[in-house]
């Protein structure tokens, strides 16, 4: 099957061919006839298989066909979780709307507010958008919905799991009953299900990959290392193996730039981006790292969606996500149409059942490797598709246990010993004792009688 097949007009075609695309992906091919017909969809495809262009190019084709948006209006409006997310979809609509009469432009936080409401003083066609910012821009009368036609949810369980649930449901409350809807992500759970029931109507379901897979061009493999080992082992690896780029996802934010930091110190090229940088530092980052300026990215899972970057060779998991489905998202950013990747995680003891729960989503149990000199001291333990590994915590004692034995004037548990201030009160647990009161009775540094050590 060709695009000419699919009946998009020759503007649009023209623009794909531009690009170099002849065939269209398994979920363009199935997505693009029912939206043009006009049925609402739920499509669930893997990262990286053309979902954007799925909805992107028969939205275009739509919108083509009646009149422009008045001013302030939107006709449609996809909203994405993230900023860099955003960026991209409104650089698939530019693309191939670039011979169309439309209008369009993506707004999101982090940036000024006030040329975004320029921009849509004169109305768009196609709206992009996150919903933190579009609910600043409706309470501010910038954009109405009047005209909307088409209401497209990107990466619908991310915004989800980012607890903006909320925010959907009144941006949903704002438009038009009548409308076409689409839903497109990488997986849908249950809590997106309950969300689709009071959006899509009759919809036709498309999903061209099982649930929850990686694309079988990715090579998966685990490499157990001690915790405190990571960073030098990381290093070894993009040395050894000469890469030229890598995506490296950290859990926290201070992780990616103490981790960023140490990398350069051996004389490699990094960069990193998360939550706490600036709009202006995310772009300029994403922008040297896809122009072979930068060698290595590290990023927390804010960068799992939306990152757009052809021949990305190698994903590394240096800390293992906490939500197993975050792990799919994260190496969909190699391997994408066709080409081939790897994903490589580090895997420390303590990690051993978030690899658990990876394997036992995926069905699959990661192939290890060790690397010579990096044994790791602490071995990591085998896992199994059949069950969790989750290790027995020990029951708590009941409050009236607890305060049967505190509360026991002869217990001589060190452990349990009050500490008392000058006032005789019980400090809070944690907590300093305060000095240069007008009753001070000790000097600081002094011991209070009946302290512990």
């Amino acid at each position: 099957m060709t695009f000419n097949e699919l009946g998009l007009s020759a503007p649009i075609l023209k623009a794909i061919a531009n690009h170099g695309y002849s065939e269209p992906t398994p979920i363009q091919a199935e997505a693009i006839p029912a939206i043009l017909a006009g049925h609402d969809v739920m499509a669930a495809a893997q990262t990286g298989t053309g979902k954007t262009a799925g909805f992107t190019l028969p939205i275009l084709e739509l919108l083509s066909k009646g009149p422009r948006a008045p001013a302030n209006q939107a006709r449609t409006l996809i909203l994405t979780p993230t900023r860099e997310l955003a960026a991209q979809v409104g650089a698939s609509v530019a693309l191939y709307g670039a011979y169309l009469n439309l209008k369009s432009t993506v707004v999101f936080g982090g940036v000024k507010i006030n040329p975004q409401m320029q921009k849509l003083r004169r109305g768009v066609d196609i709206l992009v958008a996150t919903p933190g910012r579009l609910m600043d821009l409706h309470s501010q009368n910038a954009v109405k919905f009047d005209h909307l036609e088409v209401l497209v949810l990107d990466e619908a369980d991310r915004m989800l799991d980012m607890g903006f649930i909320h925010d959907i449901k009144r941006i949903i409350s704002l438009l038009p009953k009548h409308r076409q809807n689409l839903m497109f992500s990488a997986t849908f759970s249950e809590d997106i299900r309950k969300l689709a029931k009071g959006l899509v109507h009759n919809p036709i379901e498309i999903s061209v990959s099982p649930r929850n897979t990686a694309a079988p061009s990715v090579e998966q493999w685990v490499c157990p290392v001690d915790k405190k080992r990571k960073p030098a082992l990381l290093t070894k690896l993009i040395k050894d193996g000469d890469w030229s780029r890598a995506l490296v996802f950290s859990k926290t934010k201070h992780g990616a730039n103490k981790l960023t930091k140490y990398i350069e110190a051996h004389g490699i090229t990094a960069v990193a981006i998360h939550g706490n940088k600036s709009q202006g530092a995310r772009t300029k980052a994403l922008a040297d790292f896809k122009g072979n300026e930068i060698r290595i990215l590290v990023a927390t899972d804010i960068a799992a969606r939306g990152l757009d970057i052809e021949q990305l060779p190698h994903v590394v998991n240096f800390d293992l996500p906490h939500v197993p489905e975050d792990y799919v998202h994260r190496i969909g950013r190699t391997g994408r149409a066709g080409s081939s990747g790897q994903a490589i995680s580090l895997v420390s003891a303590d990690e051993v059942e978030l690899l658990s729960d990876i394997e036992r989503l995926t069905q699959k149990i990661l192939e290890r490797r060790e690397v010579e000199g990096f044994e790791p001291n602490l071995s990591l333990p085998e896992t199994t598709l059949h069950q969790p590994l989750r290790h027995k915590k020990k029951r708590k004692a009941l409050n009236s246990q607890t305060n049967k034995q505190n509360n026991t004037r002869h217990n001589n548990n060190s452990n349990n010993t009050k500490i008392r201030s000058v006032y005789g009160h019980r400090t809070k647990s944690g907590g300093k004792l305060k000095y240069g009161g007008r009753n001070q009775t000790s000097r600081p540094g002094q011991r209070f009688k009946g302290s512990s050590e």
